[in-house]
Order: C-alpha cells, then structure tokens, then sequence
C-alpha cells in the first residue's frame, strides 16, 4: 500500500522552533499530565527554561479517555493547539488562546493503514531481509493485521506551511513512529499516516526537531528502556542512529526546544523515579552535558510537550 500525503500550499503556521539564536524575552510554555492523573493536564511557564512555575493546575481534562503525552504549539493567528493521547487508536485535540483555557475539538480516529505496511510489529522473533521491518512475529516483515489498536504520544511537527504530527501506532505488537499531515488550516482533515524510515520496531514517543538540515529524532527504545537519537535529510527518514546522551535506562517523553543563547535542550522524564531531567547541547544535538533535574516540574507531571515564543 502507498502512502500519500497532501500537503495544502498556503498553510501559514508559525514553526515551533526558532532558527538560528534565540532572542531575548522568550517565555517558555509546558504542558504535562499530572503525577498520577492521566485525565488531567497542567501548564508550567519559564522565561528561561529551567525554573519553571505553575500557570494552572487541572487547565484541561478531556470529558472521555486520558490527556497522556500533550504536545503544543501556536499557529500564526495565534491560537495554541494540543495533541494527546487519548488511550486508544485515536488522538485527542484542543485549542486556546491563552494557553490556560482549553476546548476539546474533538478526537481524530487513526484510520485501517497498516495492512501489510513495514513496521508495525514488536520486532522480535527471526529477522528478514530489508526492506521489510518489524512485524509481531518477526524482526523483519510487515504486519499482517490491518488494524490499529493504540495510536500513542503525538507530537507536533511544523515546517513552513505543513503541520505534521508524528505518532507511534501499534497493530497488536511494538510501536512505530509515523507522520500524519493536515490537509487544510482546520487541522480536522489529515492524511495517511506515513512510515518514518530507519527508526525500527518498538519505538515510541518519538519527536523530531531539524538543525540546518538535518533532523534529529528522540525516540524511547521499548526494548532497552533508553532514548535513542537518529538523523536524517528528511523528515520520514532514511534515519541512522547515532551516539545518545548518557542519561540512564528507564527514560521517555523527551522534548527538545532551544535556548536564548542558541544551544538546544532535551528534557526527558525518568518515569520510574518520578523526575523529570536535562541536558544541554551546544553543538547542534551532537553532545550532551550530565542530566540536571528540573526545578518546578520534577515528581508533579509525565511526559511534557514544550514551547517556545517570545512575548512583549
């Protein structure tokens, strides 16, 4: 099956990442469910990206499902937007125009796209030859089921005058990222998702940011409880995988943004410690300095979304 991804040309939405140097007056948004309550999602806000305060506690809970795994970002007429997971084969929407009030616009269900489609599948058992990859009863090999259980962790991608989200679906084994693009300014109509190549079987939480022209992926690898880091020209990949930053295992959710003086952050939640951690890049994503806890955030929220923009 083809996949095919209409891209409707006029479409201004301001990019949620900021080229070159980031200037001064930025105000840095956080969004994240709450420690122990899936069904609600807080705001945090920094001027500096560490030190982060409570906006509002409970700003949306979605009337049927959970708000796990937000992402924001702001259109160009701007209003903010939010993704989530809902905790089914669907996604959850919302918009504001304060980043504090939100109003569900409604659940987009992931249509029947992976029949026979490449990594769909856990990874596990024997290996096939490429290009297959991922099925629930082999490494290689694409799944058989053509229906998608769970559509997990969107998060918003945005370039020029495309807005993307890249989710992590599963047909009954691993997750595997793929791209959903809008097809019109509502960002009620989206086509087919589309298969991020190189980043295999049992991956989840993937989000991507470009530096220059490459993209940089993070995505949690289910199998060793790490969070991987993979580049590639274009946005559906090919990808490769290279070195990560040392950050331990049982690690997911992470969230890039960039800093007033130009260098990039990755905020990443260690689950199980109940935490949330950073580091810092100052080489365009090629290495990382030791983690650091987050002030404000840390043991109150799970997998946050984060933005950037500046304000007055």
């Amino acid at each position: 099956m083809s996949t095919v991804v209409l891209v409707i040309a006029g479409l201004l939405i301001a990019p949620p990442a900021i080229s070159g140097a980031a200037p001064s007056g930025l105000r840095y948004t956080v969004v994240g469910f709450e420690t122990g309550n899936p069904r609600s999602m807080d705001v945090y806000e920094s001027s500096d990206a560490t030190t982060f305060t409570l906006a509002r506690n409970g700003a949306y809970q979605p009337t049927t499902g959970v708000v796990r795994d937000p992402s924001i970002f702001r259109s160009a007429d701007g209003v903010y937007h939010l993704t989530y997971t809902t905790g089914g084969a669907k996604i959850g929407f919302a918009t504001s125009t304060d980043r504090i009030n939100w109003t569900s616009t409604g659940d987009v269900p992931v249509p029947l796209c992976c029949a026979f489609l490449p990594g769909t599948g856990d990874g596990k058992g024997p290996s096939l030859p490429f290009p297959f990859t991922g099925s629930a009863g082999a490494k290689g090999g694409p799944s058989l089921s053509p229906f998608v259980t769970k559509a997990w962790a969107p998060d918003w991608f945005v370039e020029g005058g495309r807005v993307s989200v890249i989710l992590s679906l599963s047909t009954g084994g691993g997750f595997v990222p793929y791209v959903m693009t809008a097809l019109d300014s509502s960002l009620r109509r989206w086509g087919l998702p589309r298969l991020m190549n190189g980043i295999n079987a049992d991956h989840i939480d993937t989000t991507v940011i470009k530096v220059g022209s490459t993209y940089h992926a993070f995505t949690k690898n289910e199998t060793k409880k790490i969070i991987d880091h993979a580049v590639a020209p274009t946005l559906y990949g090919p990808y490769r995988y290279v070195p990560y930053g040392n950050w331990g295992t049982l690690r997911e959710g992470p969230a890039v943004t960039q800093l007033p003086n130009g260098d990039y952050r990755v905020y990443y939640d260690a689950y199980r410690e109940n935490k949330y951690f950073y580091s810092d890049s100052s080489d365009g994503l090629q290495t990382f300095s030791p983690p650091r806890e987050v002030p404000g955030l840390s043991g109150k929220v799970h997998h946050i979304g984060v933005l950037s923009e500046q304000v007055g």
